[in-house]
């Protein structure tokens, strides 16, 4: 990275921080000091939820993986990922999200703790925190920094990226709380958007050897088959990454799993000012995710005809391994002035995982642990400082954790495999503790444990043949049926379901937004337009 490269860098990363202070400052404040830190005074209007839901999402392993499987899988079937994400979303805004806000939950487990005990709810938070230290927060550390290592030739150890990264990112999120945290991923947001989907327009452009339209021809009907989105077999008659079957058994749970019940997610829904700002947010980025594949698969399918050397000769694109097809791309495509700015929007959209996962992890342990154990007479201060100190000692951790996950063989199979080991039980307990009522809280823990060990069986002695989101879709229904044979046997009195709905008022104004139904039954519509167009394309 030049002089010029570099000054850009620092100062778009600099403008950040800034205007984050700058609007934070400005926004309503709540007198209770734990709400304002956990749930940002609950006091987020619906661009900024949908800003931070979309870059906590949004990193480099979603940039890196998905066009690297989408060049691997010679097919577009990696769209899968962004579209049933769009349709889970509008789960979470119209059912999930009020079931959280009418009882002012600061935690998605805290809904638990009403359905069924305070034990459900531990367990859960537990296995939330286990994910996050064990796998999400490290594995985003090591990514960006390798992402960035690699796209920008950094002459720095990738320690050192990791160090800097991790000590930015707790920055944000252990000393301003949920609202820094939010309102920097929103503004990292706009810019992750603009260079993100320059990239895809540049690409064509090379393409089409200086036209943007003559690329996009080329990409139609040369090879459209690379277009598919419903398949099992590739061009190469090799089983693609996301089989169409699977679309209807794991991947949907999986997406409710991540975008419902995730408190790395649904925190920045929750602090909402009101129910209609909640859901104008979170149906807006159901909207976004749509735009998602220009991003997270277009760049793989181009970089197919870039590598072509039949096409290109000795300009085609080298590729070695998959995990090099975006940053090969940026590398190719990319002027020379702007390296800085978008290295600055790779950094953004790392930090923004990273202080999303650290900011719940800290809410989790504080509200759940810290004040349900080991001080039940805790103030909100203590509560909050608390929170503070948990996240400089899970930062340092994942500083240090990071750099070890070099020495794995696939990082990414490392954080499937561990992700679904504990996100099976919690989809599972969620779902029937939203849908019924008469489940008693040992059916709950019974459904989890089997939910647990059946997917941790899969994981190491799998089923030849048998794709991995089959063995979540499994291991899904058997703790399903677990729980509903429990609570057939043992349900829950009528004066235990009484006490399961009692409510405090809702801390917000709990009126819907009028439009949206409609929204959501626009987006389906979207989805499934998409779906037919590129159908109809690749055949």
């Amino acid at each position: 990275m030049d002089n010029f490269a570099l000054l850009s860098f620092l100062l778009a990363t600099a403008a950040v921080a800034f205007f984050t202070y700058t609007i934070v400052q400005r926004m309503k404040k709540s007198d209770n000091p734990t709400e304002e830190y956990f749930t940002g005074g609950r006091a987020l209007t619906w661009p900024i939820v949908a800003g931070s839901l979309l870059l906590t999402n949004l990193s480099t392993e979603q940039l890196v993986g998905l066009n690297g499987d989408v060049f691997g899988d010679k097919a577009l079937v990696g769209v899968a990922w962004e579209a049933l994400a769009a349709f889970a979303m509008i789960v979470t805004a119209l059912i999930f999200l009020p079931t959280y806000l009418a009882s002012g939950f600061t935690t998605t487990p805290a809904f638990l703790e009403k359905r069924f005990d305070k034990t459900t709810r531990s367990m859960v938070s537990g296995l939330f925190l286990f994910g996050y230290v064990t796998v999400l927060l490290p594995v985003v550390l090591y990514t960006g920094s390798l992402a960035l290592k690699g796209m920008f030739d950094l002459e720095f150890p990738i320690w050192m990226i990791a160090a800097t990264i991790g000590v930015l990112g707790s920055s944000y999120a252990i000393f301003g709380g949920l609202k820094s945290v939010a309102v920097s991923d929103t503004l990292n947001g706009i810019g992750l958007l603009i260079g993100g989907l320059a990239i895809p327009a540049l690409a064509l452009a090379k393409l089409g050897d200086g036209s943007f339209f003559e690329g996009l021809s080329t990409l139609f009907n040369s090879k459209p088959e690379y277009l598919a989105v419903l398949t099992q077999t590739n061009v190469d008659e090799k089983v693609v990454s996301v089989p169409w079957p699977t679309l209807l058994t794991g991947m949907m749970f999986i997406q409710v799993f991540y975008w419902s019940t995730n408190q790395v997610i649904v925190q920045r829904a929750m602090a909402a000012k009101s129910l209609a700002e909640g859901q104008k947010g979170v149906l807006f980025a159901s909207a976004m995710k749509l735009v998602g594949p220009i991003m997270l698969c277009l760049p793989g399918i181009i970089a197919l005809h870039l590598a072509d050397i039949n096409m290109f000769g000795e300009n085609a694109l080298v590729i070695t391994k998959q995990d090099q097809v975006y940053g090969a791309v940026v590398k190719h495509v990319l002027p020379s002035w702007s390296i800085g700015l978008f290295a600055a929007v790779l950094l953004g959209s790392i930090l923004s995982s990273f202080n999303s996962a650290l900011n719940s992890a800290s809410t989790l342990f504080s509200l759940q642990f810290y004040k349900g154990y080991l001080n039940t007479q805790a103030t909100d201060d203590e509560i909050v400082n608390t929170g503070k100190r948990f996240g400089m000692a899970l930062a340092l951790a994942s500083i240090i954790i990071a750099p070890l996950l070099a020495q794995m063989e696939s990082i990414f199979t490392y954080l499937q495999k561990v992700n679904g080991i504990y996100s099976v039980p919690i989809i599972a307990i969620f779902l029937l503790g939203i849908f019924t009522k008469h489940i008693p809280a040992i059916g709950a823990k019974v459904g989890m444990a089997v939910g647990f060990l059946l997917y941790a069986y899969f994981v190491f002695f799998p089923i030849e043949n048998l794709h991995w989101l089959h063995m979540y879709f499994i291991s899904f229904t058997w703790s399903i049926m677990v729980m509903l044979f429990i609570g057939y046997l043992y349900p829950k009195s009528e004066a235990e379901i009484a006490a399961s709905e009692e409510r405090e008022p809702a801390p917000v104004d709990m009126t819907p937004w009028k439009h949206a139904k409609n929204a959501s039954y626009a987006i389906m519509a979207s989805t499934v337009g998409i779906y037919l167009i590129l159908s109809m394309i690749s055949n």
